[in-house]
C-alpha cells in the first residue's frame, strides 16, 4: 500500500472520513466538532462531506452528550464523541463507568456499547492543575473499557479506526504536543489492533516501556544513551487497557532491566502497573530492581518557577537508564535546555 507523509492531525481527520465513508452508522459530535477550529483541525470538512445529521456540535453538558452516545450505541449508531480536555470529562464519569462500561456485563453480553470518546491531554504555558491532568490510569482501572494512547500519526489513524469498530467503549487519548508531529502514514483504509504494544527501537541493555508524549521522551533518550554504550529496547504501549504483557516479558527476559515511563502520577500508574506485573512473573529474570519514571503526587503548578522542573521526560529517562546500567556520568548536559520548558521547545505553537 501506498503512504505519504501526514500530521497525527491529518492522520486522525482521515481515519474520520475513513470511517464515515464506509459505514453511515458512524457519526461525530461533541464539543468544537465544527468549529472553525475544528478540533485543532482534526474535523476539519467533516460536516461538508457527510452532512449535520452525523456531524454536529452539542451545548456543553458533558454528561449529558455522553448519555446521548450510550443511548445512539444502544440504537445501532457508533458514536464518535470529542469532549476535548479530559480534565472536563470528568464531569461525565458516571455515564462512562457506571452505564457505557458496565452494560454489556450487566444484560448477559446482549448487547454492545460501541462508542469512542476522543480526549485530550498535556500541559502548555501555565495551565495549571485542572487543565493539564493525565489521568489514564482511571479509565484503565474499570472492566469494560479499552483505553486507547497513540503517539505515531501511522498508530493515530489506524488505531482510531479500530476503536469505532471495536465493540467495546473505548476512550482515546491525544497528548497536544503530538499533533504536529509527522511520519508516515498507509493511504486508505487499514487497522491497528487493539492491544499489541510496538517495539520502537531494538537494544540488549534495558527495557523502557512507555505510551504516547513519553514514548517520544523516551526515544530522544535513547539517542542519548547510545553515547554510553547503552542499546534500549523501547516498547510504545499504544494501549493501556489491555496492556500486551507479552512484549514486555519478552524484552524483559533478554535486557534483565525494566523502566516503565508515565506521564501520570506516580501513585496508581500505569508504570507501577507495569512493574508489580513483571515483578510477580519475571522476577528471576530481573538483574536489578526495575524503577518507574512519573509525575510527582502533587498538582500541577502554574507559575513559571514552579514548573521550570516539575516534569520528567528524556533527562530523567536517561539518567535513570545510566544509573540501572552501571555508567558514570550525568546525562543531562546532552540534552539542550530551552526556556520553553512547557512545551516540546521553542518551535511548539500550539494547538491548545
Amino acid at each position: 500500500m501506498s503512504s505519504r507523509v501526514r500530521s497525527f492531525t491529518e492522520a486522525i481527520r482521515e481515519a474520520h472520513f475513513e470511517l464515515m465513508s464506509t459505514d453511515r452508522s458512524v457519526i461525530c459530535y461533541g464539543l468544537g466538532v465544527t468549529d472553525p477550529k475544528a478540533i485543532f483541525g482534526t474535523t476539519t470538512g467533516l460536516l461538508d462531506a457527510f452532512g449535520s445529521e452525523r456531524v454536529f456540535d452539542v451545548p456543553t453538558s458533558e454528561a449529558a452528550l455522553t448519555g446521548a452516545a450510550i443511548g445512539a450505541a444502544l440504537g445501532g449508531l457508533r458514536p464518535i464523541v470529542s469532549h476535548q480536555r479530559l480534565d472536563f470529562f470528568l464531569l461525565a464519569m458516571d455515564q462512562l463507568v457506571n452505564g457505557a462500561a458496565k452494560w454489556h456485563y450487566m444484560f448477559g453480553s446482549q448487547t454492545p456499547v460501541p462508542i469512542t470518546i476522543r480526549l485530550i491531554v498535556g500541559r502548555g504555558w501555565g495551565q495549571g492543575p485542572t487543565h493539564s491532568q493525565n489521568l489514564h490510569a482511571w479509565f484503565a482501572h474499570i472492566p469494560g473499557l479499552k483505553v486507547v494512547m497513540p503517539t505515531s500519526p501511522a498508530d493515530a489513524k489506524g488505531l482510531l479506526i479500530s476503536s469505532v469498530r471495536d465493540p467495546n467503549p473505548t476512550v482515546f487519548i491525544e497528548h497536544r504536543w503530538l499533533h504536529q508531529s509527522v511520519g508516515e502514514v498507509i493511504d486508505g483504509d487499514y487497522e491497528v489492533p487493539l492491544g499489541v504494544g510496538a517495539l520502537v527501537e531494538e537494544g540488549e541493555d534495558i527495557s523502557i516501556v512507555a505510551s504516547s508524549i513519553m514514548t517520544t521522551e523516551a526515544l530522544r533518550a535513547t539517542r542519548v544513551l547510545r553515547s554510553y554504550g547503552v542499546s534500549c529496547d523501547l516498547i510504545d504501549l499504544r494501549t493501556v487497557r489491555p496492556i500486551d504483557w507479552k512484549i514486555i516479558e519478552r524484552s524483559v527476559e533478554k535486557t534483565g532491566r525494566l523502566i516503565a515511563v508515565d506521564s501520570g502520577y506516580r501513585t496508581g500508574s500505569i508504570a507501577s502497573e507495569i512493574v508489580s506485573r513483571i515483578v510477580q512473573q519475571s522476577y528471576l529474570k530481573l538483574r536489578c530492581p526495575p524503577r518507574v519514571v512519573a509525575m510527582p503526587d502533587i498538582p500541577e503548578p502554574t507559575s513559571f518557577g514552579l514548573t521550570k522542573h516539575f516534569h520528567v521526560g528524556a533527562p530523567d529517562i536517561a539518567n535513570a537508564v545510566v544509573e540501572m546500567c552501571d555508567r558514570k556520568g550525568d546525562s543531562t548536559m546532552f540534552f539542550e535546555s530551552t526556556v520553553a520548558h512547557d512545551v516540546p521547545d521553542s518551535w511548539f505553537k500550539g494547538p491548545f
